[in-house]
């Protein structure tokens, strides 16, 4: 292996360094995608919250880099043993990756646009819901809480404040009398 590799011109070590390193990157992002994980989730505050903000169509991010590395790379390659000179390699190789990112934000863009179309939670969608406290709400709007509330079909734990003159423990049915701009809710002590 090592005298393969060191037969091999620094152009051609190059494209295989970056294959190498952008498949096995590749690999790695496909199976934290399989298990749950994402290396675009670093700083993401709330999954389940969406305030109607649409997602931008995102060229530049860390999966479209690994998408382009790794088709730069074996596509040199294939260039190379196709014994295309050098300058023709590095034009038809750049394309590629670039092609492969533009592929690669265009697919994330339009999957991310049908999910906020359907499976989000649409924060308004919880006014008038009724619900349980989670975790003691302040009196006054003192301390924000939590409340455990039905919202499209699921349960869902969000932050809440009250305008009542007395804190909202646990276990206290409340109802969504208000949202607020930043999507906490504004409940009150339920009466039946």
């Amino acid at each position: 292996m090592e005298e393969w590799f060191s037969a091999l011109t620094l152009f051609e070590r190059i494209y295989w360094i970056t294959a190498i390193i952008g498949s096995v990157l590749l690999i790695i992002l496909l199976v934290l995608t399989f298990i749950g994980g994402d290396a675009d989730d670093i700083g993401d505050i709330d999954g389940d919250l969406d305030l109607d903000a649409g997602i931008d169509f995102q060229f530049l991010s860390f999966k479209n880099l690994v998408g382009f590395f790794t088709i730069f790379g074996w596509t040199g390659i294939a260039c190379l043993s196709a014994e295309l000179s050098y300058g023709t390699t590095l034009i038809i190789s750049l394309f590629c990756g670039l092609l492969m990112m533009f592929a690669m934000a265009s697919l994330f863009y339009f999957l991310s646009k049908l999910n906020s179309s359907g499976g989000a939670l649409k924060i308004k969608n919880a006014l008038g819901g009724i619900g349980e406290v989670y975790s003691t709400i302040g009196a006054n709007r003192s301390t924000i809480g939590k409340v455990q509330i039905k919202v499209q079909g699921g349960y869902r734990e969000l932050e809440a404040l009250t305008d009542e003159s007395y804190d909202l423990k646990q276990g206290n049915i409340v109802k969504v009398s208000e949202i607020t701009s930043n999507g906490i809710l504004i409940v009150n002590k339920y009466q039946k």
